[in-house]
C-alpha cells in the first residue's frame, strides 16, 4: 500500500521518460497553436499507454488502475492537456473491453489500443451536465439499426476523433432508459460544431457532436439497452482517477519549477529560496500533493479490488487531487512573481490547463453529493 513495486517503479520511469523526452520540449508551442499532436499520442500508444487496463487478449496492456495512476501522473509532468486526453481514449477502450460483445471488442480493440482508432466519450449535453441521467439525445430502434438524434457537448478530440461512445436515450427518462452505443466519424448524419475557444486544454480540440439521423447498427449497441448510464458510471470512476492523476502530475511540475526558480532568484541580496515564509509555502505544497497522491493510491487500489467502497473514494480522490493540482500550480505561478504570469516559464499554462479538472468528470461540488450520499445511505 506505500510502497511501489518494482514493476511499478519501471512503468512510472517509462512515462516519465517520454513526458521529459516527447511532450515537455513541445509542450507549449501545442498550445500556442491549438495543436493536437495525434502523432505523439500513437509514439505513447506504441509503448502501451492507449489501452492501459485493457486485457491483453485484446491487445491492451493488461495493468491496473495503480498502474495507471502512475502512468498520468508522469505524462502530465509534460503536458497535463494531452495526457488528460489519452485518459479519456483509455476510458473508451476500457469500456468496449468490460462491456462490448465479443464483436465489438475484435473490430475495435486492437485499433484502439494502437491509436490507429482515436476515440472520444460522449455523456455531457448542452443542458446535460452534472444531471447526466436528464441527457435527451435519443435513440431509437429501426429494424437492424438504431437511429440516433441529439447534440452532446464538450467532447474533447470532436472533428478529430475516430470512434464516438455515444450515450442516448432508448427508454423512458431517468438513467434506465439510456444506452451506450460505438458511432464512427464517417457516419452519415454525424457533424461537429465550432471549435471551441477555451481557457485551457488548448492542445486537443473540444467541439460540440451533432446526431442527426446517425444511423448505428444494432451489433454497436455497447451492453444491454437500458444499461448504458451504469456503462458510463463506471467508466467514470476510472476516469476520475485519472484526471486526479493528471491534476498531480501537473502541480507537481509546477511546483518542482519554482524549486528551480527559487533557487536562482535573488532579492535583498539573498535567494528567495533562503526565505523561510516562501520555505513554508514550498513545503505546503509538496505536502498537499502528497496527500492527494496517497488517497488516489488508495481509491486505485479499490477500484482493482472492486470493493464496494470504490465510488466514493474515487470521488474523494477526484475531488483531493483536482483542487491540490490546481492548486498547486497556482501557489507556484506566485513564487515565480510577475514572471509566473508570462508564458515562457510554462507556470500559467499548467494554471488554465488544471483549473478543468475541478469541472470535468463530475465536478467537484457532485464528487461531495458522491460521498455524502454513500455515507448516509450505507
Amino acid at each position: 500500500m506505500f510502497a511501489l513495486t518494482a514493476d511499478h517503479l519501471a512503468v512510472r520511469d517509462m512515462a516519465k521518460a517520454f513526458a521529459d523526452e516527447r511532450m515537455a520540449p513541445n509542450a507549449l508551442r501545442w498550445d500556442e497553436a491549438e495543436h493536437f499532436p495525434v502523432e505523439t499520442l500513437r509514439e505513447a500508444a506504441a509503448l502501451g499507454m492507449a489501452a492501459i487496463y485493457v486485457s491483453e487478449k485484446h491487445g491492451g496492456s493488461g495493468m491496473t488502475r495503480l498502474d495507471a495512476a502512475l502512468i498520468f501522473e508522469a505524462l502530465s509532468t509534460g503536458c497535463p492537456s494531452v495526457a488528460s486526453f489519452l485518459s479519456i481514449h483509455n476510458m473508451v477502450a476500457w469500456v468496449v473491453d468490460r462491456f462490448g460483445s465479443p464483436e465489438l471488442k475484435g473490430r475495435y480493440l486492437p485499433r484502439l489500443a494502437s491509436m490507429e482508432l482515436i476515440a472520444s466519450y460522449c455523456l455531457t449535453e448542452p443542458g446535460a451536465g452534472s444531471d447526466a441521467a436528464a441527457l435527451t439525445t435519443r435513440a431509437r430502434r429501426d429494424g437492424a439499426d438504431y437511429v440516433l438524434d441529439g447534440v452532446k457537448q464538450f467532447i474533447s478530440g470532436a472533428g478529430a476523433s475516430d470512434l464516438y461512445l455515444v450515450m442516448a436515450r432508448t427508454g423512458e427518462g431517468g438513467a434506465a432508459g439510456v444506452s451506450a452505443f460505438m458511432v464512427e466519424k464517417d457516419a452519415p448524419g454525424l457533424a461537429f460544431g465550432a471549435k471551441e475557444k477555451k481557457m485551457g486544454w488548448r492542445a486537443q480540440p473540444t467541439r460540440q457532436v451533432i446526431l442527426e439521423g446517425v444511423r448505428v447498427p444494432a451489433a454497436n449497441l455497447v451492453g444491454v439497452e437500458g444499461g448504458g448510464f451504469k456503462i458510463a458510471m463506471a467508466g467514470l470512476d476510472g476516469g476520475r482517477l485519472n484526471i486526479g492523476a493528471c491534476s498531480i502530475g501537473g502541480g507537481q511540475s509546477a511546483l518542482d519549477k519554482a524549486i528551480a526558480y527559487m533557487r536562482e532568484r535573488k532579492a535583498f541580496g539573498r535567494r528567495i529560496a533562503d526565505f523561510q515564509a516562501l520555505q513554508f509555502r514550498v513545503a505546503d505544497i509538496a505536502t498537499s500533493l502528497e496527500t492527494a497522491r496517497s488517497i488516489l493510491w488508495r481509491a486505485a487500489s479499490a477500484l482493482d479490488e472492486h470493493s464496494p467502497e470504490a465510488t466514493r473514494l474515487c470521488a474523494m480522490a477526484k475531488q483531493t487531487a483536482t483542487d491540490a493540482g490546481f492548486n498547486a500550480a497556482n501557489d507556484a505561478l506566485q513564487l515565480f512573481g510577475g514572471y509566473g504570469y508570462l508564458a515562457d516559464y510554462g507556470v500559467e499554462k499548467l494554471v488554465r490547463d488544471l483549473r478543468v479538472h475541478q469541472i470535468l468528470e463530475g465536478t467537484n461540488e457532485i464528487m461531495r453529493v458522491i460521498v455524502a450520499r454513500g455515507l448516509i445511505e450505507n
